[in-house]
Order: C-alpha cells, then sequence, then structure tokens
C-alpha cells in the first residue's frame, strides 16, 4: 500500500514540487503579514525575517562545504600518473605497481 502511495508521488513529481513551493510560499507571505505575538530580539518582528535568515544560512554551509570538498578531497587530474613525487629517482616500475 505504502509503495504504491510512493510511486503516484513520484510519478506527479512536478506536481508535488509546485504544491510545496506554492505551501513555502504562503508561508513566508503569512510570517510577513502577520505580526508576531511575542518578539524576543528586535529583528525577530520583521516579517520573513525567519525564511532570509534560513535561506542564507543554507547557502552559507552549502558554500562552506564545497569549499572544504576542494580544499580537502578534490585530486588535479594527473594525481595518478605514470611517476611520483614520492618515488625514488631511477626505480622502475614493474607491473605488478
Amino acid at each position: 500500500m505504502l509503495g504504491r502511495w510512493l510511486e503516484r508521488l513520484v510519478a506527479r513529481g512536478r506536481l508535488l514540487s509546485l504544491i510545496t513551493l506554492v505551501v513555502m510560499a504562503l508561508l513566508v507571505l503569512a510570517d510577513i503579514i502577520i505580526p508576531p505575538a511575542y518578539v524576543r530580539f528586535p529583528w525577530d518582528g520583521l516579517g520573513g525575517f525567519a525564511a532570509v535568515l534560513g535561506f542564507v544560512g543554507c547557502v552559507f554551509f552549502i558554500a562552506v562545504a564545497k569549499g572544504l570538498g576542494h580544499l580537502l578531497l578534490y585530486k588535479p587530474e594527473d594525481y595518478y600518473g605514470e611517476q611520483h613525487e614520492h618515488e625514488a629517482p631511477g626505480r622502475e616500475r614493474s607491473r605488478d605497481d
């Protein structure tokens, strides 16, 4: 039963995406229009602040993750070349290397 339901959702993926985007836009609009009942900090009273903060935070985390990936994980194209810098000069590689 759950499998059939999930297959229907996947088949209507474009419609589901559109509905999700509309619901998110309505929530941001409601946050802008409806004043908060309780404000702890001055910026909490700004309409849509939480949505903007969440978006900026996600972009920041993605940028940091990509930067760390490029810095720590990615290797140059010729990284696995025929001869590595750490090999002693004059040492010939056998077929088993």
